[in-house]
């Protein structure tokens, strides 16, 4: 880990800052559309201006959002540092550094495959190979895979002391999750194994003749010959895969890695939200804390609040004509109705809330709220802002 103190407020913090000054890896995961990107963009931004070190902003989810937002035209595999003129422009100097990388699943899978080939002569054979760009790009848990290799490679290499992951939506995260372990299952798998059959073998078995006979038409000889090459150079790094498989999944159970749960309080993504918290629980996975974005005032419960609103929509003339300096006490009667019914009606949605909000913080230590924004999040100060509720929530 570099030489460099992250510092919090001083003393122990129960709210978010203490979970992000205490971990390594912070994964942040969500049904689409709830915030996700940008909580994960603002507590890493929080984290670099207030804590000090070197914070690192990892996407997987291919949205690039979160590059507008820091100020970059684009960034990829390679790790881009946020320069000091966006900073600048928020007025704000940071004890640390910000950087953020997106995934490149082509090149990560071309550094892989340079890591874990045997020789020379395997790594070229399967770099040069026809179908193997295809098959990185389009194979079922190629991306989510590689996410976690890159997640691993990036934290081994000890060049941040934090880096916060921003994942796909909730069910790709899963998948997310469950990939090394996918991915080393097709490596024995039987589909595998019959397409790799001819080459290894001249004796096709009775029982699969018909398969080959049918794809051999259907696709060409050719092409069999390269998925069977492909996949036999590529079996030729099992044993690396497995032994990275089972090292990441120790870094997921590490007790330096932990989850943040992001979502609204609409039903549809809270309901996302408790599924998630429920897979995190059964692969006994670190919740570290939940951020619930959009999420209206807590004065819209407030009985006193409440006593007033319902003045106003109930006797909007006595109140108007006890007002001084009112021209006209029926336009002003007519407005403070309609305040008064406006307040009721939020009150309704804010109950709502609550009541979404009660099996979801049952169940994490840390909840985190973020209110509706008047503009949209579209770059560093506005990340900033965000950042800046998440450390204000205290359990």
């Amino acid at each position: 880990m570099v030489a460099v103190e992250r510092r919090g407020h001083g003393g122990a913090d129960p709210g978010l800052a203490g979970l992000l000054a205490a971990r390594e890896i912070v994964i942040t995961c969500g049904s689409g559309g709830v915030g996700k990107t940008t909580t994960a963009g603002a507590a890493a931004a929080m984290a670099a201006a207030e804590q000090g070190g070197r914070v690192l902003v990892l996407t997987i989810d291919p949205a690039r959002r979160l590059a507008t937002a820091l100020g970059l035209e684009a960034f990829g595999n390679a790790e881009v540092r946020i320069p000091d003129d966006v900073w600048a422009a928020t007025g704000v100097r940071p004890r640390g550094e910000l950087w953020a990388a997106m995934l490149d699943t082509k090149a990560s899978w071309d550094d892989l495959i340079r890591l874990h080939a045997p020789d020379a002569a395997t790594r070229d054979s399967i770099l040069q190979n026809p179908l193997y760009r295809n098959i990185t790009s389009k194979f079922v848990q190629s991306h989510d895979y590689i996410a976690m290799e890159r997640l691993h490679e990036i934290h081994s290499s000890g060049r941040f002391d934090l880096i916060v992951v921003d994942t796909p939506p909730t069910r790709n995260a899963i998948d997310f999750l469950e990939a090394p372990e996918r991915m080393a299952d097709f490596f024995s798998s039987r589909l595998l194994r019959w397409l790799i059959a001819p080459s290894r073998s001249r004796v096709v078995s009775a029982a699969s003749k018909p398969f080959y006979t049918v794809a051999d038409r259907i696709l060409g000889s050719q092409f069999l010959e390269d998925i069977a090459e492909f996949f036999i150079l590529f079996q030729s790094m099992y044993d690396g895969f497995v032994a990275r498989a089972e090292a990441v999944t120790r870094l997921l159970h590490d007790q330096r890695t932990a989850f943040v749960v992001v979502s609204t309080l609409e039903a549809g993504p809270a309901r996302e939200a408790c599924f998630f918290i429920e897979e995190l629980e059964r692969r006994e996975l670190d919740l570290g804390a939940v951020v619930l974005n959009k999420v209206l005032p807590s004065a819209l419960l407030e009985a006193d609040a409440a006593a007033v609103a319902r003045v106003l929509s109930e006797q909007p003339d006595a109140v108007a004509h006890a007002l001084e300096g009112v021209d006209d006490p029926v336009a002003m009667a007519r407005v403070l109705r309609e305040v008064g019914e406006s307040f009721a009606n939020f009150a309704v949605v804010a109950q709502r809330e609550a009541e979404q909000r009660l099996p979801i913080a049952r169940r994490a230590g840390v909840v985190a709220t973020v209110p509706h924004l008047d503009a949209d999040v579209a770059d560093l100060a506005g990340l900033l802002a965000v950042g800046r509720e998440l450390w204000s929530t205290r359990n």
